[in-house]
């Protein structure tokens, strides 16, 4: 195993607008449907993060990690189009992107792997 070990998290935050749902119940209908085909298509984790409460408006956070930041780069963007075509409206959008060297003595400072 080599010395280094550098891993790609990504973060994307997409802030979406529902203006046409009258309730919650359709509200999280349309964005369980958005993230379902999303967790089907790309190998992401996905949490509803903030306007739980609203009917018009919902924060979604994608997180991907990878060795490749450019494929990081290129699956969060996919991401990004994909919701911007569905059926909710896409307001703001934020991708994050940290490098990560796990290996290295400061992270692991007691333990020998």
């Amino acid at each position: 195993m080599g010395e280094s070990a550098t891993a790609y998290v990504g973060v994307l935050l997409m802030d979406v607008e529902l203006p046409w749902a009258r309730s919650l119940k359709e509200k999280r209908s349309a964005i369980l449907l958005v993230t379902e085909k999303l967790k089907s298509r790309f190998p992401v984790s996905i949490a509803r993060l903030d306007g739980l409460d609203s009917h018009s408006w919902e924060r979604i956070g994608v997180s991907a990690i990878s060795n490749d930041r450019v494929w990081l780069e290129k699956v969060l963007s996919e991401i990004r189009n994909f919701v911007a075509g569905s059926s909710v409206t896409l307001s703001k959008s934020h991708l994050d992107i940290e490098v990560w060297d796990a290996w290295q003595p400061d992270y692991y400072p007691d333990t020998r792997l």
